[in-house]
C-alpha cells in the first residue's frame, strides 16, 4: 500500500476533524463531594493558560490531537529493516569520500536528536499550558529517542568506532558549529526564571521555538538526510536510507506541529517577531550549514555536492518561512533536489522474505491530508 506525503500538502491549519468529547453535565463531582464546573476550553492557551492542565477535553486545539494520532500510526523500530547489504556496501563499495559523508552525517545526527529530545522533554513541554499540546510533544520525545537508537543501531551494525564518532561534534569545528548555534538559540526555551507573561521573554521564547521547528528540525534535519538519500538513489546503503525515511516522516510532523504552535502563539499573544532578529536567525543558520556542507562534502560524491546541499537548504528555508507567514529569507533559491520530498513517501515493494513487512496497520494507516 502506497502512502503519499508532501510537507507542502500537509495543511497544518486544517487538520482532520476528530471526535470531540461532549460534557454530559454542567458540573462534575469531586471525590470530597464538592462540585466544580468543567473547564472552559477558551481558557486554554499555548502558554500562560488558566485551564486545568490535567483535563484533556474539551479540546481547544483538536489539530494537536490529530498530530498525536498520526504520529502513532508511523510506529516502527530500527530492527525491522535489514542492514546486511549495508555492511557489504560500507566495507567494499563506498569510496573514501562517500564513507566520509556517511560517517559525518551520522556523527551530526547522533548529537542532534539527543539535543532535540532534551529540548522538548525538559523545556518546551513544561511551558505548554494545554494538555493536548503536551501529549503530542511526549510522543515527540519518544521519537527523538527512537531516532537516537536508530543511529546507534547503524553504527553498531556497521562496526563504526562508537567512541570516535560520538565525539566528533566536539572535535570537528564544522559539526560543532551547528550544535553550538542550536544550544545558544535554544536558551530562550530552556530559561525557567523568566515568566512568559513578560513580553520580552515571550518574544525570546517564540524566536527560540521558531528556530527549533523551522531551522533545526525543518531545515537541518529535513535537508540533512539528503547526502545519504543520494547514496540510496545509486543503490548504496539502502537499509540506512530506509531507516532515515521513517525518521523523516517523524520530522515532517515535528516541524509541521512546531510551526502550527508558533502561528497559534503569535496569534493568541498578538506578537510580532522582530524582522532583524529573524534575519539574523536565517543568516546564522546559513553560515554554519555552509561550513558543515563544505566539510562533509569536501570531495563531491556522484550526484551530490556542497553547492546542491546549500541551495536546497535555502529553498527549504523559504518554504518554512512562508508556512509561518513570514517573508522568504533567500529569494530566488531553487529546488535543486526535487526528489527530496519523495523520500517521505515509503514505497514498500519488497519480497516478503527479504525484509519484515512494516507497512501494516501502523505505517499503512497514516492519513496525510
Amino acid at each position: 500500500m502506497k502512502t503519499t506525503l508532501s510537507f507542502d500538502d500537509w495543511d497544518v491549519s486544517a487538520a482532520p476533524a476528530i471526535g470531540e468529547f461532549q460534557a454530559t453535565a454542567a458540573i462534575s463531582a469531586s471525590p470530597d463531594g464538592c462540585t466544580v464546573p468543567p473547564i472552559d476550553p477558551e481558557q486554554k492557551r499555548v502558554v500562560n493558560g488558566q485551564a486545568d492542565i490535567n483535563q484533556l477535553a474539551p479540546f481547544k486545539y483538536p489539530w494537536a490531537w490529530s498530530f498525536f494520532l498520526n504520529a502513532n500510526r508511523n510506529h516502527w523500530t530500527p530492527l525491522e529493516i535489514s542492514m546486511a547489504q549495508d555492511v557489504h556496501d560500507y566495507q567494499h563499495k563506498l569510496t573514501s569520500a562517500e564513507r566520509h559523508v556517511f560517517e559525518n552525517v551520522l556523527a551530526y545526527l547522533t548529537t542532534s536528536d539527543i539535543l532535540a529530545m532534551r529540548n522538548i522533554g525538559l523545556a518546551v513541554m513544561e511551558k505548554m499550558s494545554a494538555p493536548e499540546l503536551q501529549i503530542y510533544q511526549a510522543r515527540q520525545v519518544y521519537e527523538e529517542a527512537l531516532h537516537t537508537w536508530t543511529y546507534q543501531h547503524c553504527i553498531e551494525t556497521l562496526g563504526i568506532d562508537q567512541r570516535e564518532i560520538y565525539n566528533r561534534y566536539r572535535v570537528v569545528p564544522e559539526i560543532h558549529g551547528k550544535i553550538a548555534l542550536a544550544n545558544r538559540r535554544l536558551q530562550g526555551v530552556l530559561q525557567s526564571d523568566r515568566p512568559l507573561t513578560d513580553r520580552d521573554a515571550l518574544h525570546e521564547f517564540a524566536m527560540a521555538y521558531l528556530f527549533f521547528a523551522a531551522v533545526f528540525e525543518g531545515c537541518w534535519f529535513y535537508n540533512g538526510f539528503s547526502p545519504i538519500f543520494a547514496l540510496q538513489r545509486r543503490g548504496l546503503m539502502k537499509g540506512a536510507a530506509e531507516q532515515l525515511q521513517y525518521i523523516m516522516r517523524d520530522e515532517v510532523l515535528h516541524c509541521a506541529f512546531g510551526i502550527r504552535v508558533v502561528r497559534q502563539l503569535l496569534d493568541e499573544e498578538n506578537l510580532t517577531l522582530d524582522p532583524q532578529a529573524l534575519r539574523e536567525m536565517w543568516d546564522e543558520a546559513e553560515v554554519v550549514e555552509t561550513a558543515y556542507a563544505g566539510y562533509i562534502l569536501r570531495e563531491p560524491i556522484l550526484g551530490y555536492n556542497a553547492g546542491l546541499h546549500i541551495e536546497q537548504f535555502r529553498y527549504v528555508a523559504n518554504r518554512r518561512a512562508r508556512q509561518v507567514g513570514l517573508t522568504a529569507p533567500f529569494p530566488g533559491a531553487e529546488n535543486v533536489l526535487p526528489w527530496l520530498d519523495e523520500q517521505a513517501n515509503l514505497r514498500k515493494e519488497k519480497n516478503f522474505f527479504e525484509t519484515r513487512v512494516t507497512e501494516y496497520q501502523t505505517g499503512g494507516a497514516l492519513v496525510w491530508e
